[in-house]
């Protein structure tokens, strides 16, 4: 399998990071019902831990289509602001399970995303914004490299860690 060089690796990982941010955020603030869709399928790793991983301000969520319920239902509206991101190779030579990897090496790899900024949570003016971090691995998805030209997110995530900042 062919690999990427580090600065080439570097400039896909910090496109996918914003593509990404730029989306997901986008969905948080005014697209809940579609935020099942950027986690990857559920799964069950050989230890018997979940895919995708996910702990919002310390509590386990057990899928993505429970933390789109809790957004969705539990949630007041909410309003993110990124103030900045950061992300880096985890493993530039990724193979996707069920699959023979793919033939863009550029699609071969984990992506680790940091992220850091505002959110307020409910509708009034005077709401105070809460800091937060986010850490996201995000993995390519097996669907989207043979789905040209179609709508389909690159990059899903297997694990996401959110915390609100006191």
């Amino acid at each position: 399998m062919a690999t990427l060089s580090a600065d080439v690796a570097t400039k896909v990982s910090a496109d996918a990071a914003q593509k990404f941010i730029e989306s997901y955020y986008l969905a948080l603030n005014s697209q809940r019902n579609q935020l099942s869709s950027f986690y990857t399928p559920t799964a069950t790793m050989p230890d018997g831990k979940p895919l995708p991983i996910i702990v919002w301000n310390g509590n386990v969520i057990p899928d993505p289509a429970s933390l789109q319920k809790l957004f969705e239902e539990q949630m007041p509206r909410s309003h993110y602001d990124v103030q900045g991101y950061d992300c880096h190779v985890l493993n530039p030579n990724y193979i996707a399970e069920g699959t023979q990897g793919n033939n863009t090496p550029s699609k071969n790899m984990t992506i680790l995303v940091t992220v850091s900024g505002y959110v307020k949570y409910g509708e009034s003016r005077s709401v105070p914004a809460r800091g937060f971090s986010e850490n996201f691995v995000l993995v390519p998805n097996p669907v989207a490299a043979n789905a040209r030209g179609k709508h389909i997110k690159e990059w899903l995530i297997q694990s996401q860690n959110f915390r609100l900042v006191v």
